[in-house]
């Protein structure tokens, strides 16, 4: 039997984190460069990127790979990037996404191929893009790990006009099921998270009014917003030993909101 310790051990696995400059994806790429895990992260934006990355390098090992994962060439950019330094990636963490709200009869039509290009399809090319380097570190009693960053508005319907993200992020959780189906016999699980309300630049539009973000809030069963390590917690939990045995999972990290149906 594994000790507390070694059962959620990630140190010296190779790790990389899309959209991981900001937001929830920050969060999670902080939380594995503390665990002593070797981190890429991958933003559009490559300032943003290297900034992050050089502030999360006084705590470990993180490197900027700056990328447009809307794009399959952007998609390729990233993975020759990690390759260049590594054979093997560990755990591949698809976060990059962007939402769009606007009012139903006034809802762009370009904002639905924006929306999915970078939630829906991204997901999809960067897990076929680094397969053989997942593949390279998979091995029945430590799988690959691919984690999608879904979210709760992909299981409930939002109490905001948003209409191309949540039906984005319900299409990232069933891709998550087809793909852990599909790639279980090769030693490499793929699950997802489903955050609730975290600080982010998505959600700045209500944290930035107390008055809001206080209603909002008080919505949640737990009564306060996600913080950065309930995000990293999951994650870690994920590729760790303690996650090896669960594939094709969407795990809500949303203080209870699911719970309202």
């Amino acid at each position: 039997m594994l000790s507390p310790a070694e059962l959620f051990d990630v140190s010296d696995k190779v790790v990389v984190v899309t959209g991981g400059s900001r937001g929830i994806g920050e969060m999670i790429a902080s939380g594995f460069v503390h665990a002593g895990a070797r981190v890429y992260i991958s933003s559009r934006k490559a300032d943003a990127c290297e900034a992050v990355a050089a502030e999360l390098s006084e705590h470990g090992v993180c490197v900027s790979a700056p990328a447009d994962l809307s794009t399959l060439e952007g998609v390729r950019s990233l993975v020759k990037q990690v390759g260049e330094a590594e054979e093997r990636v560990d755990v591949l963490v698809n976060n990059a996404g962007i939402t769009w709200g606007a009012p139903l009869e006034e809802y762009p039509d370009d904002a639905f191929d924006r929306v999915f290009a970078l939630n829906v399809k991204s997901v999809f090319h960067s897990t076929v893009q680094f397969l053989p380097m997942l593949r390279a570190a998979a091995t029945p009693e430590d799988p690959g790990r691919v984690i999608n960053i879904g979210s709760i508005e992909g299981l409930r319907v939002p109490d905001w006009e948003n209409y191309a993200y949540p039906a984005s992020k319900a299409g990232v959780h069933m891709l998550t099921r087809h793909l852990a189906h599909r790639l279980a016999s090769e030693s490499i699980t793929v699950n997802a998270i489903a955050p609730g309300l975290f600080p982010s630049r998505m959600t700045a539009f209500v944290s930035s009014d107390p008055e809001a973000a206080a209603a909002v809030e008080q919505a949640v069963p737990l009564r306060r917003w996600g913080r950065p390590e309930d995000a990293a917690g999951a994650a870690i939990f994920l590729a760790s030993h303690a996650g090896s045995y669960l594939t094709g999972a969407v795990i809500p990290v949303d203080g209870g909101v699911a719970t309202h149906g």
